[in-house]
């Protein structure tokens, strides 16, 4: 006998990662316009405080030791340069696409490299004292 239920619901429903930018005007360009991001809704609020609150798909929290922050900071960059939090980023193209926020104002870490995981990673300096991937799943 099999009864058709809804699977339950999750204790966590969303992951939201809070930035606080300096220059929010230019963070919101970069991460919205630049790499697309979907803006889902907008908040002011007294004294010029300003949040936006963007879509980047689905959200993953990956929890990695230290041995592995080093292996993947050797793989992709070649040395170690992340910091505690890293945001990475699946995208159709990672080649033109740290081409266009290298342009948009992010800084180039590492161009894109193919990993043992056969993924094509890039690395960048972004606004917001934000390290990210660009990652491109190859399979």
């Amino acid at each position: 006998m099999s009864t058709d239920s809804a699977p339950p619901t999750p204790p966590v429903r969303q992951l939201r990662i809070v930035v606080e930018v300096d220059d929010y005007d230019a963070a919101l360009v970069f991460y919205r316009d630049v790499l697309g991001l979907t803006e889902e809704d907008a908040f002011a609020g007294p004294d010029g405080a300003l949040v936006a609150i963007l879509q980047a798909g689905r959200a993953t929290l990956e929890i990695a030791n230290p041995a592995q922050k080093r292996m993947i900071d050797d793989v992709e960059v070649g040395r170690q340069v992340a910091p505690r939090i890293r945001l990475a980023f699946e995208v159709d193209d990672t080649a033109t696409r740290t081409v266009a926020l290298v342009a948009g104002g992010a800084e180039l870490v590492a161009a894109p490299t193919l990993t043992p995981w056969n993924s094509l990673n890039s690395r960048l300096d972004a606004p917001g004292d934000l390290q990210i991937t660009l990652f491109e799943e190859k399979d």
